[in-house]
């Protein structure tokens, strides 16, 4: 099976809400609007399999020294076939490439991140601009069961 990765383009915004749809609805993922999406779109990664969009994630920057795995979702026909790795692993890469020192994931896929080489961090080691500016967002919020893990680079 053939699956490519790559940097979306605009047009790719509706197929990647299609994606995530179903994991916002339950709060496992965080709801980002068009146009936050749009904004932020140099910052994601997506999977496509016949040109049809089957995962994605996103790196976003928060410091000259910390990244963040965002957003990470693999439609439920491919999961297990390594595609939530491969993005991962992709955009540790580019946190490479840009100088990161260390990438945070706030999940419930503990093992998952675990694997690819993440310590479960204290919550409170968060920097606070992101739980304000994107957990209050949250319909757990402020009770929140995700798991924060880190890696260093």
């Amino acid at each position: 099976m053939k699956i490519t990765y790559c940097k979306p383009k605009l047009y790719h915004i509706e197929d990647m809400q299609r994606v995530v749809k179903k994991a916002v609805e339950e709060g496992i993922i965080l709801p980002r609007s068009d146009d936050e999406i749009a904004t932020n779109i140099r910052s994601y990664i997506i999977a496509q399999k016949d040109k049809k969009i089957i995962g994605f994630t996103a790196l976003h920057i928060h410091t000259k020294t910390l990244a963040e795995i965002r957003s990470l979702i693999v439609d439920e026909n491919f999961r297990g076939l390594g595609v939530g790795k491969n993005l991962v692993l992709k955009a540790i890469q580019e946190g490479k490439e840009l100088g990161v020192q260390e990438i945070l994931s706030l999940t419930y896929s503990k093992e998952f991140f675990e694997k690819l080489g993440f310590i479960e961090i204290e919550k409170e080691k968060i920097p606070e601009h992101k739980i304000w500016a994107d957990c209050i967002k949250c319909k757990h919020f402020p009770i929140c069961n995700e798991i924060s893990m880190i890696k260093k680079i």
